[in-house]
């Protein structure tokens, strides 16, 4: 008897993306591979794609959000833990989750506590946090109104979330040269540098789903059905700052 297929999420982040996957099962299987055969290589393929200012910006979004020394921060996706990393540098009292294994396993390195969870069924009790991080994760999850819920759920009345995406550049004349750096140079370097297939697995991923997310006012939308009042910030013209308060 052949298994049914998973629908995908009413409000999921991104279209369908027959090329890797044709429901939200093979949604899954594909995430957990992809982050977890690369995840030795993130960091690296990270530095070639932001030259290196990636702690520098990550940090300054915390501290624009609003991110205080002694807050109680949850980092969802935290991946290799590049967030959680200048979280903690600001003095926050970081917990880092993610669904990744090997994600996990590299982000160990870093000694803060680690949960295996989805953002989209977080396991801790109401208004746990006063401050949520997400950083360059949110077209990986299944649904964002399930996503923004939860987040609320677990943030102290007062608390804030601050999630950090890459945005599809309105203009056609950005786009092109962001779509060749990330699919095309970012991929060429990093196997000149020895991480073999990495980079161009990781990009080509991350462009499609670029092209392939929700607009920003679609994120909005969703965090202010989620009950937390949101404002968009826009660096660079694609690094989209959503910071939200319940």
């Amino acid at each position: 008897m052949q298994e049914s297929s998973s629908p995908r999420p009413a409000h999921s982040p991104i279209k369908e993306l027959p090329r890797y996957f044709a429901d939200e099962r093979g949604r899954r299987i594909f995430l957990d591979g992809l982050f977890g055969e690369t995840a030795a290589d993130y960091d690296f393929v990270e530095k070639l794609l932001g030259f290196g200012s990636g702690p520098w910006y990550r940090r300054e979004a915390l501290r624009r959000a609003g991110l205080k020394p002694g807050m109680r921060v949850l980092d969802v996706a935290t991946g290799t833990g590049l967030v959680a990393r200048e979280a903690i540098a600001l003095g926050g009292r970081v917990l880092g989750l993610d669904p990744s294994a090997g994600m996990l396993s590299e982000a160990q390195r870093l000694s803060f506590p680690l949960v295996r969870a989805l953002g989209e069924k977080l396991p801790f009790a109401d208004a746990s946090f006063d401050f949520v991080s997400m950083g360059f994760a949110l077209r990986h999850v299944a649904d964002l109104d399930a996503l923004f819920e939860e987040i609320r759920r677990v943030l102290v009345p007062g608390g804030t979330a601050c999630v950090l995406e890459i945005t599809h550049p309105r203009s056609a004349l950005a786009a092109v040269p962001l779509r060749i750096f990330m699919s095309r140079i970012v991929p060429v370097v990093a196997r000149l540098a020895g991480r073999g297939d990495a980079g161009r697995r990781l990009m080509r991923f991350y462009w499609d789903t670029i092209e392939a997310c929700v607009a920003p006012v679609a994120v909005l939308d969703s965090l202010e059905r989620a009950g937390l009042g949101a404002r968009r910030a826009v660096i660079l013209g694609i690094f989209s700052e959503y910071v939200a308060t319940r």
